[in-house]
């Protein structure tokens, strides 16, 4: 069994159909929104120091190529096979990373995700905040049953953020992941939308006893 989930205050959050735009999603510490052209200088600023690329596929390495990504995000989101959300941390206007996934099945049956966030809002509570958040979205509001992450073996944070987060490590994928010239392997870790429920349920009847 998973362990428990991380269970913020119920998010507030506009209704809307998501591919016409995503909702905005308020936890404690941090409001997941739309990407905006606007936030490429602070992408750049955020999401391109060697701490946070290490272990990731290269973020654009300019500005201008982080508006590129803005507006290719926004059309894949219209196209209903991705949604990407800005980590806005509350008290701030800009965001310091993003949580983005991406759709393995039709109609987001399975769903794969990712995330990235500034070094110097690492160990706040922010991940945890804004991964509960973006998770639940992908169960409520995609639909879909499962979602997937891949993080490479290496990545002591991101792997120990997965598993306080309830995911189960299923597999590891052997020298699946370039970085700098040198594979890497990765393990698989999954979220099942029922596990997921079940862990909330129990977190709840914990608060309330």
């Amino acid at each position: 069994m998973a362990p428990p989930l991380h269970t913020p205050a119920a998010p507030n959050r506009e209704v809307t159909d998501w591919r016409t735009c995503l909702p905005e999603l308020t936890g404690g510490l941090v409001t997941l929104r739309e990407l905006r052209a606007s936030d490429a200088p602070a992408l750049f600023a955020a999401l391109t120091s060697e701490q946070v690329t290490r272990f990731i596929s290269p973020p654009p390495a300019t500005v201008g190529g982080f508006e590129r990504f803005v507006a290719w995000a926004i059309r894949q989101r219209q196209a209903g096979q991705y949604a990407c959300f800005a980590v806005v941390p509350h008290g701030l206007d800009v965001p310091v990373g993003i949580f983005q996934v991406g759709s393995l099945e039709p109609a987001f049956g399975a769903a794969e995700w990712g995330f990235a966030l500034a070094a110097d809002f690492w160990g706040r509570g922010l991940f945890m905040d804004g991964a509960t958040l973006t998770v639940d979205f992908v169960f409520t509001e995609l639909g879909a049953y499962r979602l997937e992450a891949r993080a490479a073996v290496k990545n002591g944070r991101g792997t120990g953020a997965l598993r306080k987060l309830g995911a189960v490590q299923e597999a590891v994928l052997r020298r699946s992941f370039c970085r700098n010239g040198e594979y890497l392997d990765q393990a698989l870790w999954t979220i099942l939308k029922t596990e997921w429920i079940q862990a909330k349920s129990v977190c709840r009847a914990r608060i309330i006893h």
